[in-house]
């Protein structure tokens, strides 16, 4: 008569023989190594690219540093190598800024979303159900070990790329650091957001039962985050201010700051738009209004962290509210 083996059980060659030596333990055993096995391809694709993407990252960054010696680094100055850097680092950051972008979203259209809903389409959550190991105790290696893979990846991953990004950020975009992806690229967002998108897949998939259904919610969720977050990191910080007066070029932003807006003033501080009083008799317009001063609005560079760390921060919350749904799911309902 054949025994039907408990889930996350080794094959039967594993066993000790009989008064034999006990088997060697791995590094997985048991359940995760259950989860290791039927996820295998995926997540050593996702470690392989994380190996060969940080290989790149440090490789580049001694001659970056070279490059940089050699040449002035303030853009626009005599000898700035403004061409000649993007001709040879462009396609580096870019590249690099284009994968930190997507590899969340990847991870959760790929990895997240078919985690819970493959198994029950194919119906392998009622064998796992009849077995001794309790619904929590799946979850937690089910979702664990995916979940842990992709924040040692994409940390890895942005720690690499900010390490190389950092000495060159005024040539990257201009200096531009809040638009163009390396707000979240670098730093902390990576992570945060990987773990978002994998988690809110791992809802999707275990609330539509459908894996390609699920996967496709999962990636139209992922834009309509991206949308979000490029409208909500202007919000993580406050604005900085230089006022000048009105028809004068006004002093230079400090190094690595990003202009945001511009305004015209009063003197009691009351903001107009950019362009009021351009067109008609324009003094008389100012003169009305009592615009004389010029209004730039600025971001400096030292705001960034704190600002990715805001943001991450916001990202976890909500990553912290769906696998607690999640997991409440998984142990009370039936799957």
């Amino acid at each position: 008569m054949t025994r039907t083996r408990a889930a996350g059980a080794r094959p039967a060659d594993t066993a000790p023989a009989p008064g034999g030596p006990a088997p060697r333990r791995t590094l997985l055993h048991g359940l995760p190594w259950l989860v290791w096995r039927r996820h295998r391809t995926l997540l050593l694709l996702v470690l392989l690219t994380t190996a060969v993407g940080c290989l790149i990252f440090v490789w580049q960054r001694p001659g970056l540093l070279g490059f940089l010696h050699t040449h002035s680094t303030a853009p626009g100055a005599e000898g700035a190598p403004d061409n000649s850097f993007e001709h040879a680092y462009g396609q580096l950051f870019s590249g690099g800024r284009q994968l930190l972008t997507w590899l969340p979203v990847l991870a959760g259209v790929f990895l997240g979303a078919p985690l819970i809903a493959a198994e029950q389409e194919q119906r392998t959550l009622t064998l796992v159900s009849t077995q001794s190991v309790s619904r929590g105790r799946w979850a937690a290696a089910a979702i664990g070990l995916p979940l842990a893979v992709i924040v040692l990846c994409t940390a890895l991953l942005s720690a690499a790329f900010t390490w190389l990004w950092e000495p060159a950020h005024l040539l990257v975009d201009g200096g531009d650091w809040l638009s163009g992806g390396l707000f979240e690229s670098t730093g902390p967002v990576p992570v945060a957001m990987a773990l978002f998108l994998t988690v809110c897949g791992i809802a999707l998939g275990m609330l539509l039962r459908r894996t390609v259904a699920a996967m496709a919610a999962t990636l139209v969720l992922a834009l309509a985050t991206g949308l979000w977050f490029e409208r909500l990191r202007t919000g993580l910080g406050t604005l900085r201010s230089i006022t000048y007066p009105y028809g004068s070029d006004g002093p230079a932003l400090p190094r690595g700051a990003v202009r945001v807006d511009d305004w015209v003033a009063t003197a009691d501080g009351r903001l107009y738009g950019y362009g009021t009083c351009h067109t008609g008799d324009t003094e008389a317009c100012r003169a009305r209004l009592g615009i004389v001063h010029h209004v730039a609005q600025y971001f400096d560079y030292g705001q960034l962290a704190g600002m990715q760390w805001r943001g991450a921060g916001i990202l976890l919350a909500l990553t912290a509210l769906v696998l607690a749904f999640v997991v409440w799911r998984v142990r009370r309902r039936p799957l």
